[in-house]
């Protein structure tokens, strides 16, 4: 795709998830987790090996299906392949599920409904709610909103904008992998191998940029601090600098012992400052919202910048032969040199090129007539020259 394409397919794909939501019924991914399960019934073993074949049994064939389909629907119209990828975008974004499974917790925190906040953060976590007070409730939410917007969010963005659609079907895919086979456990040690390195080679760079993200658009500072200090101690390599440095940038105290399966786990700190609460979890929400914005100006920046970037040639054909008064313009890098194309035409072949040089040849034009020492198309000087 051209960055002009990337850039338009994003914001639409961001677009679809705000306003549509996942889909209620027939959403992809749980039909990818039934096969997946399907695939492990039939394959696993305790064996790396089986890991590895489940892995692209279940991931490649999705994947390079998506890529073929982007090629073929390129081919035919750009229009098309432009609609194609931001669905499959849509498709693989989390960003609004993410505000709508966070926001019942911190609504029940401000109501001071306790069960009702572990409830509905227990559909987020994987600790045992039951034993938390509001403190670790309230941390357990904000943990999960940082570490999931990378993966459900900035992780798929990024891998869209490498790779298109296959790029972002291919980490949601392996990310969805290793939330199920990504396990230290008896049956997923060897198993699950596969799924879980993958998963931590294909978020290291997202991770990282995620955790920048959070940097700029909170307290800097505070967030390159913690990330330096409190990511390593993590065991993850990639949830450690996401949840370190969001946490510094919500000056916010999160880590600490959880229980899980009854046991309670001592893990390390994350962040400074003051403890977490309801408004807290509207926090991580806010900033992960204002870090797709960044992302989304960011591409767009780029966007514009290699138009302009590829401006001077076809402007300056326009203004070695401005376009005639009936709206006619040579259009140099897609067309012969003697064809001349009229602005409807070369819209319908290039959109971007031959409308600026039509636009930029206009302009030309115009200044040439109205210079006393230019004689304009017509021959004639006018009255005032």
């Amino acid at each position: 795709m051209s960055p002009a394409t990337l850039a338009i397919a994003m914001l639409s794909g961001v677009a679809l998830d705000r306003l549509l939501g996942e889909p209620r019924r027939a959403h992809p991914l749980v039909a990818f987790g039934r096969m997946a399960r399907a695939i492990e019934a039939r394959l696993h073993g305790d064996g790396r090996g089986r890991g590895v074949l489940a892995w692209a049994v279940a991931v490649l064939p999705a994947s390079l299906l998506a890529a073929w389909l982007q090629f073929e629907l390129l081919a035919r119209s750009p229009w098309l392949a432009g609609a194609y990828a931001a669905s499959m975008l849509y498709l693989t974004l989390g960003l609004r599920s993410l505000d709508e499974h966070a926001a019942p917790v911190a609504r029940a925190l401000r109501d001071g409904d306790l069960d009702a906040a572990r409830a509905a953060v227990g559909r987020i976590v994987s600790r045992d709610t039951a034993a938390l007070d509001a403190e670790r409730v309230a941390a357990a939410a904000t943990e999960s909103v940082l570490e999931n917007g990378n993966d459900a969010v900035f992780g798929a963005l990024f891998w869209f904008a490498l790779l298109g659609p296959a790029g972002a079907v291919l980490y949601r895919l392996a990310n969805t992998l290793d939330a199920m086979w990504g396990y230290r456990t008896p049956r997923y040690e060897r198993f699950g191998w596969a799924a879980a390195c993958i998963d931590d080679v294909l978020n290291w760079v997202p991770a990282r940029l995620t955790a920048a993200t959070y940097a700029v658009l909170g307290d800097t500072a505070m967030a390159l601090h913690c990330w330096r200090r409190q990511a390593p101690l993590w065991d993850s390599p990639n949830a450690g600098p996401v949840m370190a440095a969001g946490a510094g940038a919500l000056r916010v105290r999160l880590g600490g012992a959880a229980p899980y399966h009854g046991v309670w786990e001592q893990r390390p700190a994350l962040g400074e400052g003051q403890a977490p609460d309801a408004r807290s979890i509207v926090r991580a929400q806010g900033l992960v919202g204002r870090g797709v914005a960044l992302w989304l100006l960011t591409v767009a920046a780029f966007a514009a910048a290699h138009t302009v970037i590829r401006m001077p040639a076809p402007a300056a054909q326009a203004f070695m032969r401005p376009a005639d008064m009936d709206g006619d313009i040579y259009c140099a890098t897609r067309h012969s040199s003697a064809a001349t194309k009229s602005k409807s035409a070369c819209l319908a072949e290039d959109a971007l090129q031959c409308a600026i040089a039509f636009d930029v040849s206009v302009i030309t034009q115009s200044l040439h007539f109205y210079r006393h020492d230019a004689v304009p198309p017509n021959g004639r000087r006018p009255a005032h020259a």
